[in-house]
């Protein structure tokens, strides 16, 4: 059974947001500058190719520059004053769908309003997947939105909704991040040697 679209066309059952700020490191150290804020934004949304197989994914695709909009416009009332250094998206898709349907939503007209939203950035942006039942775990990479050869930015934020994917819905997320890990010490490029020509240094 179809379902009403509410956005576009697409039916988005629930939003959701998570908001992790660390303010010390595993190990008990005080942050080596501000706290490390991660923010989550996700959406579950009816997949329109369900227990089906299309050659075409156009009711996915079609509307995602929108989606992205949407994504956007809700991270940057999430942000506030706090400025994005990385970020990484993701997609779990429920049990009646492909893997594919989940990357459908992933594309880079869907992410391109994303990252002009949180202040555009040069490099390509880190993704996962996975096909799951509601309750499943995910994890979402972090990488410099500027420039990928920044170490201090790799991360990983692990999430899961409770109460979804359902067998017919792709849980879409965003991830960001405001700064690099806390106390990374591993050498490499660092943020403020960014010279941000090509996306990797």
């Amino acid at each position: 059974m179809s379902k009403p679209a509410n956005f576009k066309r697409y039916h988005i059952r629930k939003w959701y947001v998570q908001i992790d700020e660390s303010l010390a490191n595993e190990s008990g150290q005080l942050a080596d500058g501000a706290p490390l804020r991660k923010l989550v934004l996700a959406a579950a949304i009816a997949n329109p190719y369900a227990g089906r197989f299309s050659e075409n994914l156009d009711l996915i695709v079609a509307d995602s520059p929108a989606l992205g909009e949407e994504f956007g416009r809700r991270m940057r009332a999430l942000l506030g004053s706090d400025k994005v250094e990385s970020y990484g998206k993701a997609a779990i898709v429920g049990t009646a769908g492909e893997y594919e349907h989940g990357n459908a939503f992933l594309t880079s007209i869907f992410a391109d309003p994303v990252r002009d939203a949180v202040g555009g950035g040069r490099a390509w942006i880190p993704s996962s997947g996975k096909r799951g039942t509601p309750g499943a775990p995910i994890d979402i990479p972090l990488a410099h939105k500027d420039a990928l050869y920044v170490r201090s930015h790799y991360d990983t934020l692990t999430v899961q909704f409770a109460d979804a994917p359902s067998a017919d819905e792709v849980v879409v997320a965003f991830a960001f991040a405001t700064r690099g890990r806390l106390h990374a010490r591993l050498g490499g490029l660092r943020s403020a040697e960014i010279v941000g020509e090509d996306g990797l240094r």
